[in-house]
């Protein structure tokens, strides 16, 4: 299997707004291992969240702009765009357009279906990009 084919056909779904083909790649006992407050760590539980976040930002994109793979996992470190349109994380609309990176590490069974996954999003920066967190100080 082409675990980083596998990991880049999850951002494509995502893209395309098909989230249900997203989480037919995932398995039924899928764990996720990040955080998603709301939202069961589970195949259900990510899948309403990225309901849910594509509703907030329907002009989202996500680009792999790295992707390493070995053995069963891949790694990609990723840049997602979106335009913040409806509520999220009781957050109203600001219509404001945010930039974040992220790392996400799915591991995947032999029958290419995403299994685990672990990931880090930089939260901060999209807080202060919607204007919920002022913004320190420039570097």
């Amino acid at each position: 299997m082409d675990h980083a084919a596998s990991i880049r056909r999850l951002y494509d779904l995502i893209n395309a707004g098909d989230i249900d083909g997203f989480g037919r790649m995932m398995a039924d006992d899928f764990i996720e291992h990040e955080a998603l407050p709301g939202f069961a760590p589970t195949k259900a539980g990510v899948v309403g969240y990225f309901r849910t976040l594509v509703a907030a930002f329907p002009d989202m994109r996500m680009v792999a702009e790295d992707v390493i793979a070995s053995g069963d996992k891949a790694v990609a470190r990723a840049r997602v765009t979106g335009t913040h349109q409806d509520t999220f994380m009781g957050i109203p609309a600001t219509g404001k357009r945010v930039e974040v990176h992220l790392i996400d590490i799915i591991r995947f069974g032999d029958d290419g279906q995403a299994r685990e996954h672990w990931g880090v999003i930089d939260q901060l920066t999209m807080m202060q990009q919607l204007g919920v967190i002022p913004a320190g100080p420039p570097a």
